[in-house]
């Protein structure tokens, strides 16, 4: 039997299979959603009449991943620092919109995201670049959870390439004695004999003001970086 629900013109009904099926429209066009009860339907579909009267619509069942994949740029584009956002719309434009693109947003699964992270590594790039691709998708799949687009993160089934730990070989005696001696007279001398004998990072050097510096005393204190 088909029941209707409220104003919105909401109706639930079964289908021949048993399943049950929510139908309601947005700009004039018709809507779905899918439950194995009554129960579950009308839960949902209270839901989706509360979101498409806040303008919070969604098409789930239709929605491919390049076009979510702009959607989220676009919603948190001033919600970050310049650098990440660009960073995060370079990875969807260059990796993820021309291999997993074309999929249906609810049919992505972890194998296809698996595959794309081993292409990637076996057409040169590094695991620590396929790992920021991850974070990205990682990201902005679980934006689509939030959202109720998705039921769960898919890219959490997935393992990302491990970035080996990279060992650090320190100059010997005569390596510091010759990049002092080439130093010399360099606009930057005084950042080499800093970075040498203090051990400091390269940010924390960068972010060294006067104040910073007590001549008479012989001390340097990091307090940005």
């Amino acid at each position: 039997g088909n029941g209707k629900l409220g104003r919105g013109g909401g109706s639930i009904y079964r289908r021949k299979d048993g399943r049950w099926v929510g139908q309601y429209e947005v700009d004039g066009k018709r809507r779905y959603i899918y439950g194995k009860s009554r129960k579950e339907v009308a839960t949902k579909l209270t839901k989706a009449m509360a979101d498409k009267d806040a303008g919070m619509v969604f098409d789930a069942g239709s929605l491919r991943v390049g076009d979510y994949l702009d959607g989220w740029l676009d919603s948190i584009r001033d919600t970050l620092r310049r650098r990440t956002w660009t960073r995060h719309e370079e990875v969807v434009r260059l990796h993820l919109k021309p291999s997993l693109g074309g999929i249906r947003l609810d049919r992505v699964n972890a194998l296809q995201i698996q595959s794309l992270y081993r292409a990637k590594l076996d057409c040169g790039l590094s695991p620590r670049t396929v790992r920021i691709i991850h974070t990205t998708l990682h990201k902005a799949l679980k934006q689509a959870v939030k959202w109720t687009l998705l039921p769960r993160n898919i890219a959490e089934n997935v393992d990302p390439p491990k970035v080996p730990k990279k060992e650090i070989r320190p100059l010997s005696e005569e390596q510091v004695k010759r990049l002092l001696q080439a130093a010399e007279g360099d606009k930057l001398q005084a950042l080499y004999v800093l970075a040498v004998h203090t051990g400091m990072r390269s940010g924390e050097l960068l972010g060294l003001k006067w104040e910073d510096v007590d001549l008479e005393g012989g001390t340097v204190q990091v307090r940005r970086s």
